[in-house]
């Protein structure tokens, strides 16, 4: 049973402009380049990686979302009270 997963995150204000890059990182884009320049997560700075994280310890949302992936896998954008995430996820434990 997954206990950790480790992942990085875009942060947008929009559904729109989450839209936008999820598509411009399916089609080829890099992630954490994106995540550099666009996302508003001080995370951004370091390709959006958030380290490893357990259950409990990130809002309801983006937890659910990021848990359901594989590694390797991005998500469609997800809303939460921060805004718009794309999550990608990079490690299980």
């Amino acid at each position: 049973m997954t206990t950790e997963v480790r992942a990085s995150h875009i942060l947008v204000k929009t559904e729109e402009e989450a839209k936008k890059l999820y598509d411009e990182i399916k089609g080829g884009k890099d992630f954490a380049d994106v995540a550099a320049e666009y996302s508003l997560c001080p995370s951004g700075a370091a390709g959006g990686d958030l380290g490893f994280f357990g259950k409990g310890m990130m809002v309801k949302p983006f937890e659910d979302a990021a848990f359901a992936l594989e590694v390797g896998e991005l998500s469609e954008p997800v809303e939460t009270q921060f805004g718009w995430h794309l999550i990608y996820l990079t490690g299980k434990n």
